[in-house]
């Protein structure tokens, strides 16, 4: 069974910039995609952005696209999200989950197993 646990998470002025790590165990990790995901109170959990197995595709919510970047290493079996121009909107709790395949995907219902969460609050 696969865990994943995320870290980076912090306080930062709008603006500013954090990188959410998140570190699988298990062999499994390597051939699936991985998301990143965010949730506020009282609000369906969003999908933010999403990597292929291999690193070659990519898929970003609109709102973060050109601030956030997804990538992973495969062999520290850790996916992350680099975190640039940040607004106060993006305050949330950031979840990491594994996919049930190997592609990019939006819908949490392709992700099977997920991570504790790293809170994220952007002050103004």
């Amino acid at each position: 069974q696969v865990q994943l646990v995320e870290s980076g998470g912090g306080l930062v002025q709008a603006g500013g910039s954090l990188r959410l790590s998140c570190a699988a165990s298990g062999r499994a990790f390597r051939s699936l995609g991985m998301g990143w995901f965010r949730q506020t109170p009282g609000k369906e959990r969003e999908f933010v952005a999403s990597i292929s197995w291999s690193g070659g595709s990519t898929r970003y919510t609109d709102s973060v696209k050109d601030r956030f970047t997804i990538s992973r290493d495969n062999a520290k079996n850790t996916v992350y999200l680099q975190m640039n121009s940040l607004k106060p909107e993006d305050t949330a709790v950031y979840y990491c989950a594994l996919a049930s395949g190997g592609s990019v995907y939006s819908h949490p219902n392709e992700y099977g197993v997920w991570g504790q969460g790293t809170q994220v609050t952007v002050s103004s």
